[in-house]
């Protein structure tokens, strides 16, 4: 089964956050925020820094590429649309620009902590309303 962007649950768009959600939705890019006091990387989107709470943060566009630092592979308990998919692969990704965040991994293989992913391609990046990695 091939299950489009459109048929899975949507983020909600704010100000804040519409910049990455445009970068992947047209593109399949991840863009990051970067402060430009501190010029640490910033995930998720907001309005003030974390780590230096200066309000200076701008868009940048991220590698695309890190490594899991933990994982969990869902079986059971999934919203019907995702059930075809089962198991999905949920992980915390250390990016290489510095920042973690969660994201879907699409693997049928193994998976394991300090694993290199990268996004999946603009072409398959159309399926999955919001950033995914697959191994790299």
């Amino acid at each position: 089964m091939t299950t489009l962007a459109a048929d899975l649950p949507q983020p909600q768009e704010s100000p804040i956050n519409a910049p990455m959600l445009a970068a992947w939705r047209d593109e399949g890019a991840l863009a990051l925020q970067r402060c430009e006091a501190c010029e640490r990387t910033v995930f998720y989107p907001r309005p003030m820094c974390p780590h230096c709470h200066a309000m200076r943060l701008v868009w940048t566009r991220a590698s695309g590429t890190g490594r899991i630092v933990s994982y969990s592979r869902i079986h059971r308990g999934l919203p019907p649309v995702f059930r075809a998919d089962a198991p999905i692969v949920l992980a915390e990704i250390a990016l290489a620009e510095g920042s973690l965040m969660i994201a879907r991994v699409i693997t049928s293989g193994e998976v394991h902590a300090g694993m290199a992913v990268r996004l999946v391609s603009p072409r398959d990046a159309l399926r999955y309303p919001l950033p995914t990695f697959e191994p790299a």
